[in-house]
């Protein structure tokens, strides 16, 4: 049964707190299987047979804004993107004065944003574009960019986006790639 993840906005900041088995009661009860979460920042870990991700991530939306009271953007990727995304490294990697952060959106990324980040590229904030992710390369601290909050909501407005650090996304990898049958899941 392939395995996916749902990376949350806005759970747990802005006094929008939810306890992780609540979250994970919540995706049981829309039939998703194996159900775990991954740090209290929003990151769902499940198994469906179902393909559709876009229907997927509709019911998901629903059922936490009928349940929670607020809207919660949600972006899927299966283990496998997961991965992939993962294997994306910095070029400043291992080095304790760059971080990497991977913004997520759930539409191919319009030229427009694409268009703005790159316009923003400097010495300290790099961009690497993939279909539905931008990687984020920072020379320094995320809080240290200029582009921390509203830079990056300024180039990024009109299209939903979740961002989690890559040592995250690394860990997630590592809990959720495993054998189905003697194969990876995907």
């Amino acid at each position: 049964m392939p395995q996916y993840v749902a990376f949350l906005r806005g759970i747990n900041v802005g006094g929008h707190r939810v306890k992780m088995d609540r979250l994970k009661g919540l995706f049981a009860d829309l039939g998703l299987n194996e159900v775990s979460t991954f740090i209290a920042s929003g990151n769902v870990i499940f198994s469906t047979d179902s393909g559709a991700v876009d229907e997927l991530r509709g019911l998901i939306e629903s059922r936490l804004a009928d349940e929670l009271g607020y809207a919660v953007p949600t972006f899927i990727r299966s283990s496998t993107e997961l991965a992939a995304i993962a294997t994306l490294g910095n070029p400043d990697e291992g080095s304790s004065a760059s971080s990497h952060y991977v913004i997520f959106l759930d539409v191919p990324l319009p030229e427009a944003v694409r268009s703005r980040l790159s316009e923003l590229a400097s010495a300290i904030d790099r961009f690497h574009f993939a279909e539905t992710e931008v990687h984020w390369h920072i020379q320094g601290k995320l809080s240290e960019s200029p582009l921390f909050g509203p830079g990056l909501d300024r180039a990024t407005e009109g299209v939903r986006t979740t961002m989690r650090n890559m040592n995250t996304l690394r860990r997630i990898v590592a809990k959720t790639v495993r054998p189905l049958n003697g194969a990876p899941d995907g």
